[in-house]
């Protein structure tokens, strides 16, 4: 239901407006059509207001906020990242609480201490090959690390076992038309 029939349902029972009429229906069917901007609006500024459920303007406020903007692009992706940079705080420094925050560079990144002290690796899980973005994201990550550690990070690629379960031959890379990054980056994650 929009305003203007709500309007008309709520002053039907006075008696005394011609609904139909041009100029009283017409003058509520105005009001009811500036109401129902004003609610869209409003509905709008109420979503983007909030980090949990912003959408665009609002994830891009809450973001010129920060040193650095995380580089994941969709919605949701950005909505985690952003609340991730957002809990950094002075008791950040557990490695539990550096891999809860680590996620504020905007895709999935773990960090490990090694046995060299003063050492930690970061490494990308789900992401073979070196990272997209990957300038940015090591910035986020050395400006939530302690200053003090020294960083190393991990990278993998796909090995040939592992092709070979998605691919099992030749044709079936081929038909894929493949770089060669591509192939050595190559996962399907809805089949593992």
């Amino acid at each position: 239901m929009n305003h203007a029939q709500y309007l008309k349902q709520l002053l039907a029972p006075l008696g005394v407006y011609n609904m139909d009429g041009v100029i009283q229906g017409g003058e509520l069917e105005a009001f009811g059509l500036a109401l129902d901007g004003a609610g869209s609006w409003l509905d709008e500024i109420y979503r983007e207001s909030s980090l949990a459920t912003a959408e665009s303007w609002g994830l891009e406020q809450v973001a010129g906020l920060l040193r650095h903007r995380p580089v994941a692009t969709k919605p949701a992706a950005l909505r985690e990242a952003l609340a991730a940079l957002l809990r950094i705080g002075g008791d950040s420094f557990t490695l539990e609480a550096i891999n809860d925050t680590i996620s504020g560079c905007g895709i999935n990144a773990r960090v490990e201490e090694l046995d060299e002290p003063g050492t930690v690796q970061v490494t990308f899980p789900n992401v073979p090959g070196i990272p997209p973005g990957f300038p940015e994201i090591k910035k986020i990550v050395e400006d939530i690390l302690p200053a003090h550690l020294n960083i190393t990070y991990h990278y993998w690629y796909v090995t040939w076992e592992l092709l070979e379960r998605k691919l099992p031959n030749w044709n079936a890379i081929e038909s894929k038309e493949m770089t060669w990054l591509e192939l050595e980056t190559y996962v399907d994650w809805d089949r593992e």
